[in-house]
Order: structure tokens, then sequence, then C-alpha cells
């Protein structure tokens, strides 16, 4: 078999990329924090009715209280913005519980594309929403005996912006901290608000759907959707372009 590259939209604004950013939950780490977010509702609202599309659309990549509310609203809970607030405190102190069990694991395609990114000398940072993004991924060892943690050369996760996402401001901060021009980077995110921050911020944005939803990342303004990061071409991506690897038979 032999890889051709995959007719896939074009990044517009931008030159050749040579940075990358990584989201952390649903890119990097299987993380417990839906899974928070639903167990936390007891006394708010019915927890069945707190789906994963419901998650994805409405609550991932949003900083904390934004997603609370967001999810309140979403539920029709009465008074949603009073009672925000208590429902982000009730979400945290559930998943500073669920990490503690070790209820956190890396996706395999992504440590494998991380390395692949880092072999052809891009810089790479990691800025996610989550104040607990450092902690969770000091947990994930590496073959190396470093961290997943230790292996981006930027890290912006948990600060506090005046504006979280679909604002670009932390893919704008990392691109900086490497440094790198924002129009020579590429962002990973799974959910389509980290896609239109991405987008905002004049970055090609490549949409890892896990969870059957490439339609809502394509919609939010993904250049490229893959299902997993193995399929990207990194002959391409070598080049400066995000592309999909296709086999055909010789």
């Amino acid at each position: 078999m032999t890889g051709r590259q995959a007719q896939a939209p074009s990044p517009d604004r931008h030159g050749a990329l040579s940075a990358g950013i990584f989201d952390v939950d649903g890119v990097l780490l299987a993380s417990p924090h839906e899974r928070a977010w639903r167990e936390a509702l007891k006394g708010f609202a019915d927890e069945a009715r707190f789906t994963t599309a419901m998650y994805q659309s409405q609550v991932a990549g949003k900083p904390r209280l934004s997603g609370a509310l967001a999810a309140l609203q979403a539920l029709g809970v009465p008074n949603a913005a009073q009672r925000a607030e208590a429902y982000a405190e009730s979400k945290q102190r559930r998943l500073e519980a669920l990490i503690g069990t070790g209820a956190v694991s890396a996706f395999a395609d992504a440590l494998r594309f991380v390395n692949a990114v880092r072999a052809l000398g891009f810089p790479i940072a990691v800025a996610s929403s989550s104040k607990n993004a450092n902690d969770m991924m000091r947990r994930i060892r590496l073959d190396d005996h470093r961290s997943l943690f230790d292996v981006f050369g930027a890290n912006v996760c948990g600060q506090d912006l005046p504006a979280g996402k679909p604002d670009p401001a932390i893919f704008l901060l990392a691109a900086a901290e490497l440094p790198a021009a924002p129009e020579h980077c590429f962002v990973v995110e799974d959910a389509p608000a980290g896609i239109e921050a991405a987008r905002a911020g004049g970055m090609a944005a490549l949409g890892v759907a896990r969870l059957d939803d490439a339609k809502s990342l394509w919609a939010a303004g993904a250049n490229l959707v893959v299902t997993s990061l193995d399929e990207i071409d990194l002959d391409q991506l070598s080049r400066g372009r995000l592309c999909r690897r296709v086999y055909e038979k010789s």
C-alpha cells in the first residue's frame, strides 16, 4: 500500500504550518470531566439528561463557570445564573475525587502524534481551560521516565484569561509562549468551541471526532476532521500542510 494526499480544505489565512497547539481533555486524555459534570448535577437537574452530545456542544472546552452556566441553561434549570457557581464547585470536587482514583488515561494515537510532531522539529504547546489539566498530564508516565506534562515547550493550561473559548485568547497566548506566529500554528481540538477559537485566532484547526461528532466540528470551521490522529499525513505536515493520510492498493 502507498500513501497519497487526501483532498481536504486548505487552511485559509495561513502560511506553512510549523508549530502545534494541543487541547487536553478529549484530545490527549480520556479524562473524567464529562462524568464529573454529570454526577455533580445531583440536586440541580436529572443526571440522565446530561448527554455526551450536550457536553460536547455546550460545556467542553469552556472555563469551569462558563461550562456550568451553559449546562444549567441547556437543561432549563431555574435561576441558572445564580446556581452556576455552586454547580461548578460541586463538579470540581467530584473531578478531583475521580482523578485521585486514577480515572485518567492517554489516547495512544495522541501520544504517537505528539512524538511525531516533536520529531519533525515543530515546537508544541498545550492549552486547556481546565485548571486540572496539568495534574492529569503529570499522571501519564512515558517510557523515558518523563510525564506527558514534560514534553511541551509551552504550557498555558488553566490560566485566568478575560474570556474563554470560543475566544482565541488561550491559543494566542500559547503561540506567543512558543513563540510562533498564529498563522503558522495548527490547533488540535475535540470541541466546537475550541475549533471556533482556533479559527478566530487565525490558526489551522484540526478536529478529532472521537465521539462520532465530526459534523459539529466541521460546522464549527475545522480545516480537517479525523477520528484518529494516526490519520494525519506526517510527510505533508513536515512540508507545512495539514492533510489526511489515505492508502490505496499498490
